[in-house]
């Protein structure tokens, strides 16, 4: 069989790395024979002069064919916006509100709005009446000037903190106490040592989930409000976690303990305040949000109901057959 030399080769087989080489060693073959593909991501290449065939490694074959693909350009996260007065760096909250850039100076809505009649108001009726704050001046003679400007919407503030959004999104969800429910109820009686269930309605303002946004130009905030758990306090010296929001208490359940969220009291009522536990429930909500310029966080807060409970104990009864009268044990202490 007549050999080439080594330059005789095509100018793809001059490419190949060691492994490459080391490869077709391994697999050469006869001319007109095709040797077996190994296992792996081999391809087959052929010498047109020699009619050698071996099995390449893809990775180790440089393919004058092949594509390349430039890396992706990295993600630049937006560059918040600055505060400035004049082109000089500027605190962009204070407790006249927060800066804007176009207005120069501190922008807080009036609250409540001046009544109808003040000309700021130009015989509109839409829109809202803004706080302008402005310091002025230099060191003793540093003051505060503050004019009042109509505005149809929000002002383009500069909130660099998005908690002031998150709070404002937050407002605007309306969160209601929790509806607190027990079995047996508020104006039933109880017994020692008998199972009390305990639960809370479930809506989208006591329990959530609820999504609400809040924006100024330049910066949006959506936060989502769910409750995680309840924390029950019995007024009985006991204290219950209940993660959901409890099971709602039907007749056909019978005398049986709450699957979830259920308590027993040992003692009676009697000696409670009008006779009566005071059992409180208070919901923590999990408020999660995200900003458009990329920030997220997460921040609790909780809401607090309460209902009273009568619990009794059972007092056994004689009866004589003989009379009319029924003698009984009665009970004996303050009277409920």
């Amino acid at each position: 069989m007549l050999i080439r030399p080594l330059t005789a080769w095509p100018r793809f087989l001059l490419l190949c790395t060691c492994a490459a080489v080391f490869l077709a060693t391994l697999w050469a073959s006869p001319a007109g024979a095709t040797p077996p593909k190994p296992p792996g991501d081999y391809e087959l290449r052929c010498n047109p002069y020699s009619g050698v065939c071996i099995w390449v490694l893809r990775s180790a074959v440089d393919d004058p064919g092949k594509k390349t693909t430039a890396p992706a350009e990295p993600v630049r996260k937006k560059a918040k916006p600055t505060c400035q007065l004049n082109g000089a760096p500027q605190a962009c909250t204070s407790q006249h509100g927060n800066w804007s850039n176009s207005q120069q100076c501190y922008m807080q809505r009036v609250t409540p709005p001046p009544p109808a009649s003040d000309p700021i108001w130009q015989g509109r009726t839409d829109g809202s009446v803004w706080a302008c704050v402005r310091e002025q001046g230099y060191d003793e003679g540093r003051h505060l000037v503050t004019r009042f400007i109509w505005l149809p919407g929000e002002p383009d503030t500069v909130v660099v903190d998005p908690l002031t959004l998150v709070y404002r999104a937050v407002a605007s969800m309306q969160l209601s106490k929790p509806q607190v429910r027990t079995a047996p109820g508020a104006g039933q009686v109880g017994l020692v040592n008998m199972p009390v269930w305990l639960w809370v309605e479930k809506s989208e303002r006591t329990w959530g989930p609820i999504t609400r946004q809040a924006s100024v130009p330049g910066l949006t905030v959506a936060a989502t409000a769910q409750v995680k758990a309840v924390n029950w306090s019995l007024g009985d010296g006991k204290t219950l976690r209940c993660e959901g929001a409890g099971t709602a208490y039907d007749k056909s359940f019978g005398i049986k303990d709450s699957p979830d969220c259920g308590h027993r009291y040992v003692k009676t009522s009697r000696q409670q305040a009008d006779c009566r536990y005071t059992v409180s429930a208070t919901a923590q909500w999990d408020i999660r949000w995200q900003s458009s310029s990329g920030d997220t966080g997460q921040i609790s807060m909780t809401q607090q109901a309460a209902t009273q409970l009568r619990i009794g104990e059972a007092v056994p009864v004689l009866v004589d057959p003989d009379a009319a009268e029924v003698a009984g044990a009665a009970g004996q202490g303050r009277s409920c």
